[in-house]
């Protein structure tokens, strides 16, 4: 199977951005539709909440909206404000040692998948080169002042009052320049599901911090982290993406890489690397991000892709993934735990 890449320049939201959104825009409003209840939000709601935890995204949201037509539906989308969750997988990890710091991160979710942009924009002031996800937030990504930032589900099923863990990623890359301020502001943005965000800096500082609707944001000693945080909580979706087995074979690269290169080349190793697709949770790339030389190259097994903040090549790329036998007792008993107002994950 092959997933499509793309790579695109644009400073502000403007006709590129708007052909992306348009483009994706049909297959977000669907889980949208599909909310119901106390969970979906106004659009006074949505931009009160930006407007008291995240002022200095307003400008920017209000941006985005204008750029796409201003409808109510794109608005209260483009805030991430209680979003209609999304449960992916994923591998992260800092790396200090020789060709260090690094911010290494597979992302595993099904394929093909919606929305996979590489962006270079200038938003909020600063440059970011980050994988884009809602059209408006980031997987991960790098921006000017050396500061790289991931991201992965945290292995639980509840949801509270807050913003999807995209867009905060995306805010701490237009906004942050250090992994100490980073951190910060993950203490005062409500999320709205449990997440890990992996930082750190081109002066070698890295955290890890757990994020979640009912806990405050804790930064946890942790270089390496999967799908689980403190405990597995969640135990059929720990087991389908192999999350204690990941963690115990990042732990161990880490400890026993002498180099940069070898932490990557077990980033592309099972269990790391998922070949699990079909049952929604195949990698789909290897970030790595250089905050000191200011450089992001996405990896596969069949080869790279690089770029920099300050050279930036707009292109696609046509990647062929690994997509492994459908079904089994473990796809079975975790699909059928999931909660019922989390989307489906395989496709038909």
């Amino acid at each position: 199977m092959k997933q499509l890449f793309e790579a695109v320049e644009e400073g502000r939201p403007g006709p590129k951005w708007r052909k992306l959104f348009h483009n994706h825009w049909p297959a977000y409003r669907e889980p949208m539709h599909q909310e119901s209840g106390s969970m979906v939000p106004t659009l006074f709601e949505c931009r009160r909440a930006l407007q008291e935890h995240m002022p200095l995204w307003k400008p920017i949201w209000d941006e985005q909206v204008e750029c796409v037509g201003g409808g109510d539906a794109e608005a209260r989308f483009l805030s991430m404000w209680c979003p209609a969750p999304a449960v992916f997988a994923g591998t992260q990890a800092f790396w200090l040692g020789s060709g260090g710091p690094a911010l290494l991160h597979n992302h595993d979710q099904a394929i093909p998948a919606q929305d996979v942009t590489w962006l270079s924009s200038r938003w909020g002031g600063q440059r970011v080169v980050a994988v884009t996800d809602h059209l408006c937030g980031a997987l991960d990504g790098l921006n000017e002042s050396g500061l790289a930032v991931a991201l992965s589900f945290g292995g639980r099923k509840v949801r509270g009052a807050g913003f999807g863990a995209q867009l905060i990623v995306r805010y701490l890359l237009e906004f942050a320049g250090t992994t100490r301020e980073a951190a910060a502001m993950l203490s005062k943005i409500p999320v709205s599901m449990t997440h890990s965000i992996t930082l750190v800096d081109r002066l070698g500082n890295g955290s890890t911090v757990f994020v979640a609707p009912d806990r405050e944001a804790l930064v946890v000693p942790l270089r390496g982290i999967a799908n689980h945080q403190h405990a597995v909580e969640w135990p059929e979706y720990a087991v389908s993406t192999q999350s204690r087995a990941r963690c115990q074979a990042l732990d161990k690269a880490i400890a026993e890489s002498s180099a940069q290169e070898e932490m990557i080349a077990a980033m592309l190793t099972p269990p790391l690397y998922q070949r699990s697709s079909r049952r929604g949770h195949g990698t789909l790339y290897t970030a790595i991000y250089r905050p000191d030389g200011l450089r992001a190259e996405l990896i596969w097994p069949t080869g790279g892709w690089v770029q920099s903040i300050h050279l930036f090549e707009e292109g696609v790329r046509h990647v062929a993934l690994f997509d492994g036998p459908r079904g089994g007792a473990t796809e079975r008993s975790f699909r059928s735990t999931m909660p019922g107002e989390l989307p489906e994950l395989w496709p038909s």
